[in-house]
């Protein structure tokens, strides 16, 4: 019997040492995973890089001189997604790419004169405004500056709009305006 209790002392000690490993092992793994949930907090709250603000001040797109856009016509820009449209009386607006129904890419349809979506079939003219519902509000617009006859679009952040307003679009100034004032 003396043999049959040293292997059970035996046995007993190996389940011990392996119960002790499992453990020891349960509890390194769980402070790993401490420690990368730590990091991930500690990554989220941490302020902007300045790669973040250099792509701010990359939002400035300068698309072009103002007599290279012809009346009445849109002008898709990938880099900046938006579309320079140039009204028929020779104002800009720059309108977002993204449908105000669902956010699908809505292409320009020259053939039509106007952007459908491809999703669900809203209609916009060349200013944005909705033609063919579901969309509830026309296209978004960005800012737009003239500087000496250059025209720059600020795709920073994006203006909702609820309706067309006049003063959404911007003029280039006249020869004669430059010359007298």
């Amino acid at each position: 019997m003396s043999k049959k209790q040293s292997v059970n002392e035996a046995v007993n000690q190996k389940d011990n040492s392996r119960r002790s490993f499992l453990t020891k092992l349960w509890f390194a793994l769980g402070l790993v995973a401490l420690a990368e949930f730590i990091a991930v907090a500690l990554a989220f709250l941490r302020p902007a890089k300045r790669a973040a603000r250099r792509e701010k001040a990359e939002a400035i797109i300068t698309a072009g001189e103002v007599d290279s856009f012809s009346p009445d016509s849109v002008t898709a820009f990938v880099r900046g997604r938006f579309y320079l449209s140039r009204l028929a009386d020779g104002g800009f607006l720059a309108l977002s790419r993204k449908c105000t129904h669902l956010g699908c890419t809505v292409p320009w349809v020259a053939a039509e004169n106007k952007f459908v979506c491809p999703c669900h079939a809203s209609a916009f003219d060349i200013a944005g405004n909705v033609v063919s519902p579901p969309a509830p509000r026309p296209l978004d617009i960005y800012a737009v500056t003239i500087e000496n006859e250059m025209v720059k679009v600020d795709t920073g952040k994006p203006i909702k709009r609820s309706e067309f307003k006049s003063g959404q679009v911007v003029y280039p100034k006249k020869n004669s305006d430059r010359l007298t004032g």
